[in-house]
């Protein structure tokens, strides 16, 4: 991708070195996000806390994301965007290097959510960011190749982590990681071009539309809770209920996680063209998967299918959701996108507690029955949207009606 006709003067290399250095930060950011996921039982057993505390490890690095996104993404919203991502990369790795030497449950907690605070702002800017390097007509592609890297940190940073951390302590998994941003931030700081914040087609919405952005917003809410109920508690779902043996986690992380990329490839293709279509399709996949897990889990090959057929569904989603904030931002996209982002996250925390809740008044399998049932309202709101974008070009396309002073006729 090497269109960035919409940039006078940029080098088309830059604008494409920048592109995969924000995918080197995105990896971080996600593999940062869910790390805990495949460490959950080694944490919560060296801390001695129960499987359902040590999801707040997710809940709240997610809660934090969701409330101070907006608020932080304004109070940036001047900062030039390669100083502000360098200072979010840079709080990274301090962060995480925290992380990996905290003493207690308590310090992992706070240095989760330090870096949770400089994912707030990243997540606001970076998609804006990356479609602003190129034309609109591929800013889908932008967005899915920045999402590449988030895709790869279940394939690649997840399982990885989760192995590291059987073989030699969890904190041996954020060290990793630590060192991964480290090359993010230098990337980023090298290759991202300097230019003006609050200039050019990403900087507003193609077709503003504050109903379908508050669509938007309730249906990111409902179905990435409802997967997270689930997704939290995918180590002991694939142990405890598949009976799958604990060495084999990490190879059902890195299918899905190769399967995600699939989604985010295949997603990106199709999003300029057929936005629509990804948005339904890949809600509808994460619906299939969630209660074919409730109905079959204890069935490992059913498992594992379902399992990749959620990561399919996330990785076309991210994308799609990227694409359609950029449509119907009602003012900044960059605003527009910290709500949305908050939106993603505050489906992570709220999905984490009720899976938390359902794992302990019903047991595993009703952590993908609760995340269906959610999954069911997100879809109800996919198939709304189409036409509420039909209805807003018919009232676009409609002439203004007249005065009505010229709607008298003088018949004198």
């Amino acid at each position: 991708m090497t269109d960035t006709s919409n940039a006078p003067g940029r080098s088309p290399a830059r604008a494409v070195g920048a592109l995969l250095a924000m995918a080197v930060g995105a990896f971080c950011f996600v593999a940062m996000e869910t790390l805990p996921v495949g460490l959950l039982p080694l944490i919560a057993g060296e801390f001695q806390v129960s499987l359902p505390n040590a999801g707040l490890l997710v809940t709240g690095y997610g809660l934090t994301v969701a409330i101070m996104s907006v608020p932080l993404a304004y109070a940036t919203g001047r900062v030039p965007r390669r100083l502000l991502l360098s200072v979010l990369l840079g709080v990274f790795v301090v962060a995480t290097l925290a992380s990996a030497a905290a003493a207690s449950f308590t310090v992992l907690l706070a240095a989760r959510v330090a870096v949770a605070l400089s994912q707030s702002v990243f997540w606001a800017i970076v998609g804006p960011a990356a479609a602003s390097l190129f034309s609109v007509e591929v800013r889908g592609r932008a967005a899915a190749t920045v999402f590449s890297g988030s895709a790869l940190a279940p394939m690649l940073g997840v399982p990885a982590g989760t192995w590291l951390g059987q073989q030699a302590g969890w904190r041996a998994a954020f060290f990793g990681l630590a060192a991964v941003g480290l090359l993010a931030f230098v990337l980023v700081a090298t290759l991202m071009p300097t230019s003006p914040v609050g200039q050019g087609h990403a900087a507003s919405g193609t077709a503003p539309s504050t109903r379908r952005y508050l669509l938007l917003v309730a249906l990111t809410i409902l179905v990435i809770a409802g997967m997270f109920a689930c997704f939290t508690y995918t180590t002991p779902f694939i142990t405890d209920v598949a009976g799958i043996p604990a060495a084999g986690v990490s190879l059902v992380l890195l299918l899905r996680g190769v399967v995600d990329l699939v989604g985010v490839i295949l997603g990106g293709m199709l999003v300029d063209r057929r936005p629509h279509l990804v948005m339904i399709g890949s809600v509808a996949l994460t619906l299939v998967s969630l209660l074919g897990l409730w109905a079959f889990g204890p069935s490992p090959a059913a498992t594992i299918a379902m399992l990749a057929v959620s990561g399919f569904a996330l990785g076309a989603m991210s994308p799609a959701l990227t694409s359609r904030v950029l449509e119907v931002a009602p003012g900044n996209s960059d605003l527009a996108s910290a709500g949305n982002s908050a939106a993603f996250n505050l489906g992570i925390a709220g999905g984490s507690a009720v899976g938390g809740l359902a794992l302990g008044l019903s047991g595993l399998r009703a952590t993908a029955l609760v995340g269906g049932l959610l999954v069911v309202a997100s879809l109800v709101l996919a198939v709304v949207d189409p036409a509420l974008a039909r209805a807003d070009r018919r009232r676009e396309s409609d002439p203004a009606p007249a005065p009505a002073a010229a709607l008298t006729a003088d018949t004198r």
